[in-house]
């Protein structure tokens, strides 16, 4: 798969994942509202957004500069190789 090149579409992209998190999260407040799962939810997207950056700012800046990752599958099957 090629890299995305397009400033448009990289923006469109990212306007889109934000659109998809905020509506699934309004959803899942609207029909479970609670602060415990409004919490709850803050948590785990917060969670979600710091392993994310792990894998890919930290591992790729500071554990192994040489290797550049292309998505989750690839970080995943890099983890499995520092294993062996």
């Amino acid at each position: 798969m090629r890299d995305l090149q397009s400033r448009t579409a990289i923006v469109i992209k990212g306007g889109l994942f934000l659109f998809i998190g905020l509506f699934a999260s309004a959803l899942l407040l609207i029909e479970h509202w609670s602060w415990r799962t409004a919490l709850l939810l803050t948590l785990a997207l917060w969670g979600f957004c710091r392993a994310y950056y792990f894998a890919f700012y930290v591992i790729e800046r500071w554990v192994d500069p040489s290797y550049n990752f292309s998505g989750l599958g690839s970080f995943l099957t890099w983890c499995l190789k520092k294993r062996k």
